[in-house]
């Protein structure tokens, strides 16, 4: 089985130093380098790109945010899970704007900070509890509501939709919905096309932006 290559962005050195050896102590895992900020960030990566960035959001210089931004840009295919101390609502909906694939807390244990990881890979949008409360309380808001639209999705579609907001894997949506994992890859990429998004949180920003669910 091909090792997940992760690399962190993170300006606690110490927790920076954790990361990088849970990662490399874990079957299935590897760090690809360890850094303080996104200063140079393409520079970090190009030389051995990884699946997925852990990407912690306040940093100095060029932050979280900001290192989100260029990843999308420069490296469309890396998956970056935001990772942050505080539920901060702004925060939340910026890094979903800018193409975040999931959100978790630092507090998050390892074992299910390992479990994110993996999911994101397998397309699921992780969040831990309280961020996803926040993002449903986000889009309550009314400045960020827009006319409903259902998008011409089938029931199915929408009910995996609903799991997807819920922040499960495809692996979870499969057995939840009692149907393969190759039959929710279609409907997603179905949901995909419908919504025009490219990625699960684009998915669950556009889907609770237009009252979708």
């Amino acid at each position: 089985m091909q090792e997940i290559k992760v690399a962190v962005f993170d300006d606690n050195k110490p927790r920076r130093e954790l990361l990088k050896m849970l990662l490399d102590t874990s079957d299935g895992f590897m760090c690809t380098g360890a850094f303080e900020n996104c200063q140079h960030i393409i520079k970090n990566i190009v030389g051995n790109l990884p699946d997925v960035i852990l990407m912690d959001i306040d940093m100095p210089g060029v932050n979280g945010i900001e290192g989100l931004k260029i990843v999308r840009t420069q490296f469309p295919e890396v998956k970056v899970l935001m990772q942050t101390v505080f539920e901060d609502e702004e925060k939340i909906f910026d890094a979903i704007l800018a193409g975040a694939d999931g959100y978790i807390l630092k507090k998050t244990p390892p074992l299910k900070l390992l479990d994110a990881i993996r999911e994101v890979l397998e397309g699921g949008a992780p969040m831990t509890p309280t961020v996803a409360r926040q993002v449903l309380q986000l889009f309550n808001n009314k400045q960020y509501k827009n006319i409903p639209d259902d998008f011409h999705l089938t029931e199915r579609e929408h009910e995996i939709l609903k799991l997807l907001v819920k922040g499960l894997s495809y692996k979870m949506i499969a057995a939840e919905c009692n149907i393969s994992y190759p039959t929710v890859n279609t409907h997603i990429t179905h949901i995909y096309e419908k919504l025009h998004v490219s990625n699960a949180a684009e998915a669950v920003a556009k889907a609770l932006g237009h009252r979708i669910i």
